[in-house]
C-alpha cells in the first residue's frame, strides 16, 4: 500500500532540458522571492513629514509655532487645487498628534526625526485610531452619527483619535448640521482634519469652527527642482526643457507632475526623458513652431499660417491645444510688454524668452488684447465643433484680419491729417522719414522669411523728431473762456436740453479751462455732472473735471438775465417819454428794451450791460388795453 501521508516526490528541474525532475539529488533551485509590485512615483515619493512638503512654508511655520506653544486646535480644514498635498498634510498632522518615540519624545510634535511608534501605520493608512473617510461616498447623516457615537470612546493605542474627512464639501446639509456640536466641543482626545477642493461649498458654520489653511500651487522653479531630484533618485536622465514642460502642464499640482513624469519615463527609451517625447506624449507642438504660427497670424500672413497649422495637425497636434498654446504665448508677450522683469520663469525656454521680448517691443497692446479674445473664443469653438481643424483655421483667419485693423489712435491721426481711415494699414516697407528696423521673422525654416505684409500689427516704430513736426496738427477744439461759452457751445451743438439745464439749474462756483465746479438748484437732476463731463469731452476733445461744490450762492444764468432785464425795464420806466406813454395808456406795460442795432425778434444778449435806455434806445410797450392798441 502507498502511504497517503507521505509527502509527494519533489520535481527537480533539469538544467539542460527544462523537464520535470528526474530525482537527482542536490539540483533543486533556490526559491526566488516574488517581485514587489510597482509603486507609482506619486505614492513612492509621498511626503512623510513636514520637512518633505514643498511650497507650503507658511503653513508649516504656523503649525510649528502652534505646536511649540501647545496651542493645538481641535479642527483643521485644508483647501487647495487637486494634487497640492491636502490629504498628505492631513496624514502628517495625524502623525504629529500621535508622535511618540520611547525614551525621547512623548508629546505632539512637528519635529519627527525618525519613525515613532505609530508613524508607519499612520503613513500606510492602517492605524485603528486614525480614521479616514471619503465624504463623496459617505454623505449622509447616518455616517455622521457613527462618527459622533465613536468619538466618545478613547483611542485604542494612540494618544489622539483623528478623523480625516476628504472632500468634505460633498457632505449633505443634514450631515453638516449633525457634526456642528461635536465639531465645536469635541472630546479632548479627538481631532478633526478636513480636506476639500471647493471650500465655498462648506457651510460658514463649519469653517468658523476650524483653522483654515490654503495650500498654494507649487511654483515652477520648485516643481522643476523636485522633479529633477526624483529623476536622480530613479537613475533617470531628464532634459531640463522636458521637466519644464511637465511643470507647466501640471499647473502647480505635484501629483499631476509626478503622474506625467511616470508617463514620460514609460514613453521614453533607455532611461531618458526628452522634451520631444513629452510633446509627442501630450500632443503639444514645438514651442518655436507655435511662435512661428503666432508671428504669421499677427503679421496677417494667412497662407503660411494655414500651411503651418496643417503640418502641425498632421504631426499629431490637437487643434484646441494649439490655440491654447497660442493664447498662452500671447499672454506671455503681453506680460513681457507690461512687466519686462516677469519673463524670467524656469518654465520659459531661452528661445521663447528672447523672441517673446522682441515681439513685446514691436506689438502694441491693442492687437495683443484682441488676439487674446479671438484665441479664447476660438478654443471654445474648436471644443464644440464637429471639425476642430476647420474651426482652428477660422480662428487664425479672424486673428490675421483683426491684426490688420488700425488702432483707434491710427484712425484718428489719419483723419486729422485729412485722409480717409483705411481698412488696412500701410505696408511696413513704405517710405518713412525715419529708418525702419527689419521685421521680426519666423524661426529659421526651409521656406523664405517674408516681410510682414500690408497692414501687419507688427509695424515699425512710429517716426520721431522732425517727422513728427511735419505731421499736420489736429484742428484745435473750441476755446471756452467763460461758462457762458459752454452754454453757447451746447446751443451750437443743438443740445437744447443741456443748454437749458446749464442756464436754469447751475449755480457756478468756479470755472477755468478744463475744470468746472457748481451747485445745483433744488430739484435739479444730479446726472447733469456726468452728462456735462461727457459732452465737454466730446465737443472739445479734452478731458474736463466737472464736480459739485456745496453751498455756491451765485445766481443761475437765467436768474442773472432776469435780474438784468428787470433792471433795464425799471430804468426804461423812469424815462420821461416812456412815463408819459404809460400814463396816456392805462394798463400798458413794457415788454422789451432794445438798442437801435438789435433785431426786432432777438432777445437781449445775456452779457449785455444793464442800463437805462438812452436817446438811441427804444422801449417797446404793450398798450393793448380793452380795444386800444399802440
Amino acid at each position: 500500500m502507498t502511504d497517503e501521508t507521505a509527502p509527494p516526490a519533489r520535481e527537480i528541474a533539469s538544467p539542460g532540458l527544462g523537464l520535470p525532475g528526474l530525482g537527482l539529488p542536490g539540483l533543486e533551485p533556490a526559491p526566488t522571492a516574488a517581485p514587489s509590485p510597482y509603486r507609482v512615483l506619486a505614492r513612492k515619493y509621498r511626503p512623510a513629514g513636514f520637512e518633505d512638503l514643498i511650497g507650503q512654508d507658511a503653513m508649516v511655520r504656523t503649525l510649528a509655532n502652534s505646536f511649540a506653544a501647545n496651542r493645538v486646535h481641535q479642527a483643521y480644514i485644508l483647501t487647495g487645487v487637486r494634487g497640492v498635498g491636502k490629504t498628505t498634510t492631513a496624514r502628517i498632522l495625524a502623525r504629529a498628534f500621535n508622535y511618540s518615540l520611547p525614551g525621547k519624545i512623548d508629546h505632539p510634535s512637528v519635529e519627527m526625526p525618525e519613525l515613532g511608534v505609530h508613524c508607519q501605520a499612520i503613513i500606510e493608512s492602517r492605524h485603528v485610531d486614525v480614521i479616514e473617510m471619503d465624504a463623496a461616498s459617505h454623505t449622509g447623516i447616518d455616517d455622521m452619527r457613527e462618527i459622533i457615537e465613536n468619538a466618545r470612546y478613547r483611542p485604542v493605542s494612540a494618544r489622539t483619535k483623528v478623523y480625516i474627512i476628504d472632500e468634505v464639501h460633498m457632505l449633505s446639509k443634514a450631515a453638516f448640521n449633525g457634526l456642528l456640536k461635536t465639531l465645536e466641543e469635541p472630546p479632548e482626545h479627538v481631532k478633526f482634519l478636513f480636506a476639500t477642493t471647493e471650500i465655498e461649498k462648506v457651510p460658514v458654520t463649519v469653517r468658523s469652527r476650524c483653522i483654515r489653511f490654503d495650500l498654494k500651487r507649487i511654483e515652477t522653479e520648485l516643481m522643476v527642482a523636485h522633479l529633477g531630484k526624483i529623476c536622480a533618485l530613479e537613475a533617470i536622465t531628464a532634459e531640463p526643457e522636458a521637466l519644464a514642460l511637465i511643470a507647466r502642464v501640471a499647473e502647480g499640482s505635484v501629483r499631476d507632475a509626478l503622474s506625467l513624469l511616470d508617463q514620460g519615463i514609460a514613453h521614453g527609451a533607455a532611461g531618458r526623458v526628452e522634451a520631444a517625447d513629452i510633446r509627442a506624449m501630450l500632443g503639444l507642438s514645438d514651442r518655436s513652431e507655435v511662435i512661428d504660427l503666432f508671428v504669421h497670424a499677427m503679421a496677417g500672413e494667412i497662407a503660411p499660417a494655414l500651411d503651418l497649422i496643417g503640418k502641425l495637425h498632421l504631426a499629431g497636434a490637437d487643434p484646441a491645444e494649439l490655440l491654447i498654446e497660442l493664447a498662452e504665448f500671447c499672454h506671455f508677450v503681453t506680460r513681457a510688454k507690461l512687466t519686462p522683469g516677469g519673463i524670467n520663469d524656469a518654465a520659459i525656454s531661452e528661445t521663447e524668452r528672447r523672441r517673446g521680448g522682441e515681439l513685446a517691443a514691436r506689438l502694441a497692446l491693442g492687437p495683443l488684447t484682441r488676439a487674446w479674445q479671438i484665441l479664447i473664443k476660438g478654443v471654445e469653438d474648436v471644443k464644440t465643433s464637429p471639425r476642430p481643424l476647420a474651426s482652428a483655421e477660422m480662428a487664425l483667419i479672424r486673428l490675421a484680419f483683426a491684426a490688420d485693423l488700425p488702432t483707434p489712435e491710427d484712425a484718428l491721426r489719419r483723419l486729422a491729417e485729412g485722409g480717409d481711415a483705411p481698412a488696412r494699414l500701410a505696408p511696413i516697407g513704405a517710405a518713412s522719414p525715419a529708418p525702419v528696423s527689419a521685421p521680426i521673422s519666423a524661426a529659421p525654416s526651409p521656406r523664405p522669411s517674408a516681410s510682414l505684409s500690408e497692414g501687419a500689427a507688427l509695424r515699425a516704430p512710429a517716426p520721431q523728431g522732425d517727422a513728427l513736426a511735419k505731421r499736420a496738427p489736429a484742428p484745435p477744439g473750441p476755446r471756452l473762456a467763460r461758462f457762458e461759452d459752454v452754454v453757447a457751445l451746447a446751443r451750437a451743438k443743438r443740445d437744447i436740453r443741456m443748454a437749458t439745464a446749464l442756464e436754469a439749474e447751475v449755480r457756478l462756483a468756479r470755472f477755468e479751462p478744463g475744470r468746472v465746479e457748481f451747485s445745483l438748484v433744488e430739484g435739479a437732476s444730479p446726472d447733469l455732472v456726468q452728462a456735462l463731463s461727457r459732452r465737454l469731452a466730446e465737443w472739445t476733445g479734452e478731458r474736463w473735471m466737472v464736480t459739485l461744490a456745496a453751498g455756491a450762492s451765485a445766481p443761475t444764468l437765467r436768474e442773472a438775465a432776469n435780474a438784468r432785464r428787470d433792471e433795464r425795464f425799471g430804468g426804461a420806466g423812469e424815462h420821461p417819454v416812456v412815463r408819459k406813454v404809460l400814463e396816456r395808456f392805462p394798463g400798458a406795460k413794457i415788454v422789451d428794451v432794445r438798442g437801435p442795432d438789435a433785431a426786432a425778434v432777438e432777445p437781449p444778449a445775456p452779457a449785455a450791460p444793464a442800463s437805462a435806455p438812452g436817446d438811441d434806445d427804444v422801449a417797446y410797450i404793450d398798450a393793448r388795453d380793452d380795444n386800444d392798441e399802440l
